[in-house]
C-alpha cells in the first residue's frame, strides 16, 4: 500500500463527500474520529479509527492504523486542485522530505486572497504551513520525527518545527479549503485570532489553554 490519507473528524459527514471522491483511487483512507454522533462511520470507502476528541490525538492515532508507506493529512473541509495526484507521485520519489499543499480558499472575494497571499508568504519566509495544507510525509521520516503529539491545538505547527525548514517542501498545487469559518467570524477577526494564538504559543502557553481560548 502506497499512501495511506489520515483525516480527522468530528462530525463532518456533510463536508466529506467531495473529498473522499477524490481520495477513491488511494489504497486507503482513515477517517480518525472524535466521537461523531452524524453517521460518518456509514461513509463508503474509508476505515473508521476512533480517537480521543482532540486533533493531535486523532492524527496520531489514524497514522499508527495506516499501512501506507506514505502518510496524506488533510482537513475534512478540504478538496485538492486538479492535477494533485501527479504532484503527489512525484513527491513521494522525495523520502527525505515533507511536502505541504499552496493555500486556497473557495472564496472569490478580495479578502480570500489577500489571506491566502499572508499563508503564502508565512510558508516561504517561516516555514510554517498549518494543517489545512495537508501534509504529504512518508511513514520512515514521519516516525524519526516522532509523529503528531496528542494535543488538542497546534499540532501542525508543533510536528513542522520539528521536521524544519529544510525538510518541508511545497507542491505545485493548492488545497482548497473552506472560507465559512472566515465568513462567519469576520476576515480580519477570525485571522487576528489565529495570529494572537500562534503568538501565545511561541510565547510559551500551553496547547490546552490555547485550545480553550481558540473555541
Amino acid at each position: 500500500m502506497r499512501i495511506s490519507a489520515v483525516i480527522p473528524t468530528l462530525n463532518a459527514a456533510h463536508l466529506l463527500p467531495p473529498l473522499l471522491g477524490q481520495l477513491g483511487a488511494l489504497g486507503e483512507v482513515i477517517l480518525a474520529d472524535g466521537g461523531s454522533t452524524d453517521g460518518v462511520a456509514e461513509l463508503p470507502g474509508v476505515r473508521l479509527v476512533t480517537a480521543p476528541r482532540g486533533r493531535g490525538s486523532q492524527l496520531a492515532a489514524g497514522a499508527a492504523a495506516a499501512q501506507g508507506e506514505w502518510l496524506l493529512f488533510l482537513h475534512a473541509d478540504t478538496r485538492l486542485e486538479s492535477g494533485w495526484e501527479a504532484a503527489v507521485a512525484a513527491a513521494s520519489d522525495q523520502p527525505g522530505a515533507a511536502h505541504h499543499f499552496r493555500f486556497a480558499l473557495d472564496d472569490a472575494s478580495p479578502q480570500a486572497r489577500r489571506l491566502e497571499a499572508a499563508v503564502a508568504w508565512r510558508c516561504r519566509w517561516l516555514a510554517l504551513p498549518y494543517g489545512d495544507q495537508g501534509l504529504l510525509i512518508s511513514r520512515t521520516l514521519y516516525d524519526a520525527v516522532g509523529g503528531y503529539q496528542p494535543i488538542p491545538l497546534m499540532e501542525d505547527v508543533e510536528l513542522v518545527r520539528r521536521l524544519g525548514r529544510a525538510r518541508l517542501a511545497d507542491l505545485p498545487v493548492c488545497a482548497i479549503t473552506s472560507a465559512a469559518r472566515w465568513q462567519r467570524d469576520g476576515w480580519w477577526r477570525r485571522s487576528a485570532r489565529n495570529l494572537t494564538t500562534l503568538g501565545l504559543y511561541f510565547a510559551g502557553v500551553s496547547p490546552e489553554r490555547l485550545a480553550r481560548f481558540y473555541r
